[in-house]
């Protein structure tokens, strides 16, 4: 039988901790994992697996035998027997972009090709079907994966895009391609220079080859193409959440735009929103805007809620971008792409951990790190935030001590 998994809050209780309303859903004849016991001398008074568990408004009430939750019912209570079915809590994913994989299966999805060739077979099928004049987007192509592992060019992709615009990430998304009608639109030509933090590559002759190496470059493009509307987004977002859903994910830690937050609350106040979002923000933002969107939407609601900021020191190692010390052993006159000075770094970490904001930041190479550490040393100096404060034991009661605002129900399992 196949295996499900339950869509609900963490929140595994003893039966005497159940809350007095009758359960929305029970389920019976389970092999059910309640998350406790995967440690050695692990005092938790629930067992490893129970047969059962009550479910009301999308909280887990009581786990137990079959006969103690069945005590549970109420009348409008429903019955699902498991038949021995294996459940557990779902899996929450803790770097998620799930804007940006929602639009990918809506655009040229590049995952897994093999060869340029295959690259620009797709690319060709699914130009022969834009509208007329449309910017063709995608992503997910990966050069280490092709015969040379040698890097696309402009001319690649214009014999393939038929007049139409395009650009395309590469799989680590600190690299895209564009075509040659997608940076005349941009105006880059042999003259524009390189942006702070970011590299055009160039042929022999200077002329720009179509790739762009981090985000101060590809924005030079995707600036140029008309943003999303908030049915698109909804639309994206709803394909990513529904293949999380599918993978046992239930809930993220996100890093999408703002513009998608604001649909991610339309989601909600429709009681549509079937993922649990905490989502991150930019860390380079006006400290000002940054303050007005945390106020703009309430830190507790357990379903949608605003986090970290997230930074970028650098970019990756397939695309030649992580700030390193050295440079690279096959690429001498390379040693990265660092975003930050440090004492402009350390001015902003400053200012925002001393606002009460939760920093993260992205750094792969080793320098990037080394300005990333320095950064957070800084910050923790003035920090707003309990970091060295010890957790209090919790008392034992018989409901919990605050409850959080109760969402819009999820729903309870998915096949």
């Amino acid at each position: 039988m196949k295996p499900f998994t339950l869509i609900a809050s963490l929140l595994l209780t003893t039966l005497a901790q159940a809350q007095d309303t009758p359960p929305d859903t029970i389920y019976l004849h389970g092999n059910i994992l309640t998350g406790t016991h995967l440690r050695s001398n692990d005092p938790s008074p629930t067992p490893a697996k129970v047969q059962a568990l009550a479910i009301a408004e999308g909280k887990i009430l009581a786990t137990g035998t079959d006969a103690t939750i069945l005590k549970l019912k109420g009348p409008k209570t429903k019955i699902v027997d498991l038949h021995g079915a294996f459940a557990m809590p779902g899996f929450n994913d803790a770097h998620t972009h799930m804007a940006a994989a929602g639009a990918q299966q809506l655009s040229i999805n590049l995952n897994g090709v093999r060869s340029l060739a295959q690259m620009q077979q797709r690319i060709r099928t699914y130009a022969a079907k834009a509208k007329p004049g449309s910017w063709l987007e995608g992503g997910g192509w990966d050069d280490t994966l092709w015969p040379g592992a040698k890097l696309p060019t402009r001319e690649d992709i214009d014999q393939v895009t038929d007049g139409h615009p395009c650009i395309l990430d590469r799989v680590d998304g600190h690299m895209a391609i564009a075509n040659s009608a997608a940076l005349a639109a941009a105006n880059i030509t042999a003259d524009t220079p390189n942006p702070a933090g970011a590299k055009i590559d160039r042929d022999a002759s200077g002329n720009p080859t179509g790739i762009l190496r981090e985000t101060a470059a590809t924005s030079l493009v995707s600036n140029k193409i008309p943003s999303p509307g908030p049915e698109e987004r909804t639309k994206a977002l709803t394909l990513a959440i529904n293949d999380a859903l599918a993978h046992g994910v239930t809930s993220v830690q996100d890093n999408s735009e703002w513009e998608d937050f604001l649909a991610l609350e339309e989601l909600e106040d429709a009681h549509k929103l079937r993922l649990r979002f905490a989502e991150w923000m930019p860390f380079d933002k006006p400290l000002t805007v940054l303050k007005e969107r945390r106020a703009s939407h309430p830190t507790d609601d357990p379903l949608l809620h605003l986090t970290m900021l997230k930074g970028f020191m650098d970019g990756s190692l397939g695309s030649r971008t992580a700030a390193m010390d050295e440079p690279y052993s096959d690429d001498p006159n390379n040693s990265g792409l660092p975003r930050y000075q440090q004492d402009k770094l350390t001015q902003l970490a400053s200012e925002r951990a001393a606002a009460g904001f939760q920093l993260g930041f992205h750094a792969i190479g080793d320098r990037a790190n080394d300005m990333a550490l320095n950064a957070f040393g800084a910050a923790d100096q003035v920090a707003n935030l309990p970091l060295h404060q010890p957790t209090p034991t919790p008392t034992p009661t018989s409901s919990p001590p605050h409850p959080l605002p109760t969402p819009p129900p999820p729903p309870s399992v998915f096949a």
